[in-house]
């Protein structure tokens, strides 16, 4: 992504996708009680464009507007189709981002772990333009991991030292470019589809895994899984059976739901309105914004 010419997107297509937005719900402007929006994590000109544009609505119309966390946002997703009640403990999986999160109450989140380099989504990215794959890698991956044998390539999973949560992509990332390296090309199909059933399950094995030993250390009635990698099949089949032996609910979004999205913001910014949260017009974007930092009051 090239910051500058995503924020010149942002500029030319943000007004048109509120009125087709508003247009779908078949609404007027005037009948928007609040305006939600992104304060951060994320690309800081992208962030501004949607940061003035929600002041000028919500001060246009004299009504308030509320800043959210996106990865936040991304752990309330669930919520949006079916019930998803804290405690529970949520993972936020994609190309930026592969976090674990314990949510005690509504609006608190506690990072309990995080990849220490590459993200799950980026991890499947990286391999899969090794493997031929088109950007993003994951939907290719899942599809033809469906049809391979996921023994046929030795992988590692690394396991951090000490009392941690934290996880690492970047021993797998680089033994798969190793052995793909010596692979002729093209790669045949049969082979194609061993690989990617491979790299797939050494990146959800260890995903998997943290998720567990997180279910045995805080206290949950679900876990959730939100972000692009919460589309994979066997991390959703994964996360199902690890739900299952603890006796708990497991939520994810729908596929269209899991990638970045409006509804997830709106969403967040509704539970804060709730709380009687809004955000002062002096507050701007934070790229790289923390669950641990509290937004501007």
């Amino acid at each position: 992504v090239v910051p500058e010419l995503a924020s010149r997107a942002h500029i030319t297509l943000l007004p048109r996708v509120v009125q087709q937005a508003l247009d779908t719900a078949g609404l007027d402007v005037d009948k928007i009680d609040a305006v939600a929006v992104t304060l951060g994590p994320g690309l800081v000109g992208s962030l501004l464009v949607g940061i003035e544009f929600a002041k000028g609505l919500a001060l246009a119309r004299g009504i308030p507007w509320v800043g959210v966390n996106h990865v936040e946002a991304h752990l309330v997703s669930a919520g949006l189709e079916s019930e998803l009640t804290p405690p529970y403990i949520g993972m936020v999986a994609s190309g930026g981002h592969t976090e674990i999160y314990h949510v005690p109450e509504p609006g608190v989140f506690h990072r309990i772990g995080s990849t220490r380099d590459d993200a799950a989504g980026e991890a499947f990215d990286k391999i899969g333009k090794l493997m031929g794959l088109e950007y993003p890698a994951g939907p290719d991956m899942d599809r033809l991991a469906r049809e391979g044998r996921d023994d046929q390539v030795p992988l590692p999973r690394a396991r951090l030292k000490g009392d941690t949560l934290d996880l690492s992509m970047s021993g797998l990332k680089t033994a798969a470019k190793l052995f793909l390296e010596k692979e002729p090309r093209p790669i045949p199909e049969p082979r194609l589809r061993d690989i990617a059933a491979s790299v797939e399950k050494a990146i959800v094995d260890v995903l998997v895994e943290r998720l567990g030993q997180a279910l045995e250390r805080y206290p949950a009635r679900a876990l959730t899984i939100a972000g692009g990698c919460a589309c994979n099949t066997l991390l959703r089949q994964e996360a199902t059976r690890l739900a299952a032996s603890r006796n708990i609910q497991v939520r994810f979004p729908s596929p269209k739901l899991c990638r970045d999205n409006g509804a997830m913001i709106a969403h967040a910014g509704h539970f804060a309105l709730e709380r009687g949260q809004t955000t002062p017009f002096s507050a701007t974007a934070i790229a790289n914004l923390d669950s641990f930092e509290p937004l501007p009051a």
